[in-house]
């Protein structure tokens, strides 16, 4: 019998979700390193330093999860039960697949690389499948309902497009297009399913109002990943100009975002301006006033990423963090 919610230890309640923060930093990360060339060794050694820090999350995370595994199996159980926190089961391997992007940026290279890219990847097609086969139960216990239909749904079909970064790079550029058109295969479908619940059914439950902000890493991605498959510039312009409009217009929420209590769905903005800064980056020309513009975004994704270190810091001090969700959860479907 599951034990009600005021029972619980903390570690009950590490949701899936915390792994956003290892997307975060490595998103960052990678920013950094794009920078060096617009600002020499210090941004390297910035992107050094915050892809430490991502490493030192991911594996004090990772432990903590296979603790709460073995203590709380019922909780994780209604992770996978949940129509919306199942999708965030899909931030572990693409924290996988950032850890190995980060360690190929930085140079490091061998059999223990390449096992950690690999183990990503597939995993990150595993839960893509998982996820995509609720849906052929329809609107029925466990399929796809109008409650689950977030942009948190982005995260496991889109994740995909990630795999080209550090692929092709370790010599894997088949494998790594074949699955980057996964990803491209579904996102305008999670786009139109998002766009049609909001028209439909209004907005999702107010306290994950943050990931709005997931709109824009799809873009981002797609354009950094393309670029690292050899696709056109002009391509890549493209989906620049997609992820910043992404980025206007999520930011329009912003204000509301911000008067909100904090919450673990506030880390769902950290990603998205990383990769939109590092997209930036790599389209900048020395000398042009593309480069203002992405140190600018570099900036902005800087800011609000240790705004988001500290406030969770101070979260998990007064336990605001771990603790059962502040509003009413949706009812869970039964899993197929």
């Amino acid at each position: 019998m599951t034990p009600p919610a005021a029972a619980r230890s903390p570690l009950a309640f590490l949701f899936p979700g915390w792994f956003a923060l290892v997307m975060g930093y490595c998103g960052l990360a990678l920013a950094w390193h794009r920078a060096a060339g617009v600002m020499g060794e210090g941004a390297t050694a910035a992107s050094l330093a915050i892809g430490a820090l991502a490493a030192l999350v991911f594996v004090l995370l990772a432990v903590a999860t296979l603790l709460r595994g073995w203590r709380h199996p019922e909780a994780w159980a209604e992770d996978r039960r949940h129509p919306v926190r199942h999708t965030f089961v899909a931030t572990l391997p693409i924290a996988v697949l950032l850890l190995a992007t980060c360690a190929v940026a930085f140079g490091f290279a061998g059999a223990a690389v390449e096992l950690l890219w690999a183990g990503g990847a597939l995993s990150q097609l595993f839960v893509t499948l998982w996820v995509l086969g609720r849906w052929w139960n329809g609107n029925q216990p466990g399929g796809l309902q109008w409650p689950g239909v977030t942009p948190a749904l982005f995260i496991p079909v889109v994740g995909n497009v990630l795999v080209p970064l550090a692929g092709v790079p370790l010599g894997h550029p088949d494998w790594a297009a074949a699955q980057f058109g996964v990803g491209l295969l579904f996102w305008p479908v999670v786009t139109v399913l998002v766009i049609t619940r909001i028209a439909v059914h209004g907005l999702w439950p107010e306290r994950l109002r943050p990931t709005a902000f997931i709109f824009v890493a799809p873009p981002a991605v797609v354009g950094l990943s393309a670029l690292q498959l050899g696709a056109p510039v002009a391509f890549g312009w493209a989906l620049w100009g997609a992820g910043l409009f992404s980025l206007v217009w999520a930011g329009m929420q912003a204000r509301r975002i911000g008067a909100m209590p904090f919450g673990l769905p506030h880390w769902a903005m950290s990603f998205p301006l990383a990769a939109i800064a590092a997209l930036s980056l790599r389209l900048a020309a020395p000398g042009t006033a593309m480069v203002a513009l992405a140190v600018a975004l570099l900036a902005l994704a800087s800011l609000v990423i240790a705004w988001l270190t500290l406030a969770t810091l101070r979260g998990l001090r007064d336990g605001s963090l771990l603790a059962p969700e502040p509003v009413a959860a949706i009812q869970p479907a039964t899993a197929p």
